[in-house]
């Protein structure tokens, strides 16, 4: 990709012309303890040559070292990907394939895109699945957005404090400048969203509650008790989903009355990335099918009887005027989506929900087992799937620096997002996580607690 510097003289006129004074008020957005003090430390420039050499040694520098044992959740999942994913998706049919403008010429990435929301919809319980987004938290806020438009003049969202944190902090960035105001319901003891906090708060300016399934803390969230209680306030059940895995053992969102399901499709073949691309799914019921962002392909015939795929719905902006659009998301996440379609068509319907039985009997195994140790407590009695709170005799940060010099990174730390809960530890296990690591990490634990 080519530089193109500017000069003084341009860099004036393009702030003029949109009206700031210097460069850093275009980020006055971004939060002060998030911005680099001071300069870029760079070296003068560099030969084409010798910059290859200098990236070459930086390279170098890394450290791949797999055998530390990582009990790491919170939203990304360190789940097996078999290797023909790698192998499909390398065909060039789905390596370059951008968007299907064409269906002429696009038949293979539709068709993929068709089964992606076919199988989200027999995974979440609902009627209909859009073409995919960029990740679980903006599918979480254009769920908000479309239970908004849904309920008209309802103004105030209910979002559990079970919801990823992630989760929202960008439903808040998304409606900051709405009239909308959201308000935190808090958890009960056992975990779960509190039922009476949740009837308390429901009145007919309240467009929608918004829960996890899991929720952050791993618990799983009653759903049809939450839904009855919204639906009788004339407000829209929203469920996400940051583990999705979890719906092939527990009842689908969709059989317990939401209206709304949206999640990080992640775990479903894509690598953790340190973070990134993930796939946000949102599903909804057949009446909420326009409202839905982005995109849906639809299945038809041709002239000569033929199957045949073709985008039935599209509602983004650059499809229609931008005022009629539902969304202005640019692009769906097709290599991505495409990737999710494969690890669900391989496990199938017998595979998946027994991966997720293996998930939850780890986790179970190694639950029952910290329970017991001295100093050790499991405060949330709920059902969970694969990850669980433990609180700690000592503060979790010093439990999470003495297990790395075991190279076990034994959870996330909860102490900003939840100073709630008394050196509260978030625990995930996967089919990754083996007997071995799993004794391992109760016997660190132990022998710190002695």
């Amino acid at each position: 990709m080519r530089f193109l510097p500017h000069s003084n003289q341009e860099i004036a006129a393009m702030l003029d012309a949109i009206g700031v004074e210097k460069i850093e008020d275009l980020f006055s957005g971004i939060p002060e303890n998030c911005r680099l003090p001071r300069d870029l430390q760079l070296s003068g420039p560099l030969s084409e040559a010798d910059l290859l050499r200098h990236l070459q040694a930086l390279a170098a520098a890394n450290r791949v070292d797999e055998s530390w044992n990582r009990f790491l959740g919170g939203g990304y999942y360190d789940h097996h990907i078999p290797a023909v994913i790698d192998h499909l998706i390398s065909r060039s049919e789905f390596y370059t394939a951008y968007t299907p403008y064409q269906p002429e010429i696009s038949q293979g990435t539709l068709q993929a895109i068709f089964e992606f929301q076919t199988l989200i919809c027999q995974l979440s319980g609902m009627e209909v699945a859009n073409a995919s987004l960029y990740d679980g938290a903006s599918a979480c806020a254009e769920a908000v957005l479309m239970a908004l438009r849904a309920g008209r003049n309802r103004s105030r969202v209910l979002l559990s404090r079970g919801l990823h944190p992630g989760y929202r902090e960008v439903v808040a960035a998304y409606v900051r400048f709405l009239d909308v105001e959201l308000v935190e319901v808090p958890l009960a003891a056992d975990g779960c969203t509190d039922r009476q906090a949740v009837a308390d708060l429901l009145a007919d300016d309240v467009a929608a509650l918004v829960v996890g399934y899991p929720n952050y803390l791993g618990v799983m969230e009653d759903v049809e008790a939450l839904a009855q209680l919204t639906h009788a306030s004339g407000a829209r059940m929203l469920v996400a989903a940051a583990e999705p895995l979890a719906m092939a053992l527990y009842r689908s969102p969709g059989e317990q009355g939401a209206d709304i399901v949206i999640g990080e499709g992640q775990s479903f073949g894509l690598p953790l990335s340190f973070g990134g691309p993930g796939v946000g799914f949102i599903a909804a019921r057949q009446k909420d099918m326009r409202s839905l962002p982005g995109r849906l392909v639809g299945e038809t015939v041709d002239r000569d009887g033929e199957r045949g795929f073709v985008l039935t719905l599209a509602t983004r902006e650059q499809h229609i005027r931008r005022e009629k659009a539902t969304s202005n998301i640019c692009s769906n996440q097709g290599i991505c989506a495409v990737m999710v379609s494969i690890y669900l068509a391989l496990l199938g319907k017998n595979g998946l929900p027994q991966l997720a039985r293996d998930n939850y009997s780890r986790a179970s195994y190694l639950r029952e087992q910290i329970a017991c140790l001295p100093g050790y407590s499991v405060p949330f009695p709920a059902p969970f799937f694969n990850e669980f709170v433990v609180s700690c005799p000592q503060p979790a940060s010093e439990v999470l620096h003495r297990l790395e010099a075991e190279k076990i990174l034994a959870g996330i730390n909860l102490i900003e997002e939840y100073p709630e809960i008394e050196n509260g530890l978030l625990i995930c296990v996967t089919e990754q996580n083996d007997r071995a690591q799993l004794d391992g990490l109760v016997a660190a634990l132990k022998g710190g607690a002695a």
